[in-house]
């Protein structure tokens, strides 16, 4: 599967996206977003990649490269918790290095799977779970349609704190 941006491509994932994955899941500075709290080794990756092609319906969730105009894979975006019965699904997006954000993929990607869950998936709705702290997410889901649903208050217990997690929901057309 692909879909496709003016600048930036969403694919399935593949075997030869197996150390940007590592790099990923094993950086500790996104460990607060994705809920990790131990590192992965490159066997589990592999494992995680052999089974990347199961259908939606069947696993609950979609993960999706991030590729700017070059064919660089540059992060992952993702639909987990796939409710069909409630057409409800969370949406996740990172972009690992710093230089590839601010530059419209971020935006575009999110249109992108937005755009698949409502017309594909046939979903209601989307939502994000955003950190409070986390301005440039927060800016991105608004500037995408998403609306603030509510405030989850000490959600995330990091680093010794326990932080509030903001709720964005998006509804299809």
């Amino acid at each position: 599967m692909i879909l496709k941006g003016k600048q930036t491509k969403l694919r399935a994932l593949e075997q030869s996206d197996l150390e940007f994955l590592y790099e990923l899941e094993n950086n500790s500075n996104i460990w607060e977003i994705s809920g990790t709290i131990t590192p992965y080794s490159r066997q589990v990756l592999k494992l995680y990649l052999d089974n990347a092609h199961r259908d939606i319906y069947e696993v609950k969730q979609l993960r999706l490269a991030i590729c700017n105009e070059l064919n660089k894979v540059i992060g992952f975006i993702d639909l987990f918790d796939f409710d069909p019965k409630n057409r409800r699904a969370g949406i996740g997006i990172v972009i690992l290095d710093k230089a590839d954000r601010n530059n419209g993929h971020g935006s575009e990607a999110l249109s992108l799977l937005c755009n698949y869950a409502f017309t594909v998936l046939n979903l209601n709705q989307v939502y994000a779970n955003v950190g409070e702290e986390n301005q440039v997410s927060i800016q991105l889901f608004k500037k995408m349609g998403f609306e603030l649903a509510g405030v989850k208050k000490d959600w995330i217990l990091f680093g010794g704190k326990f932080k509030n997690e903001l709720l964005f929901q998006m509804f299809g057309k």
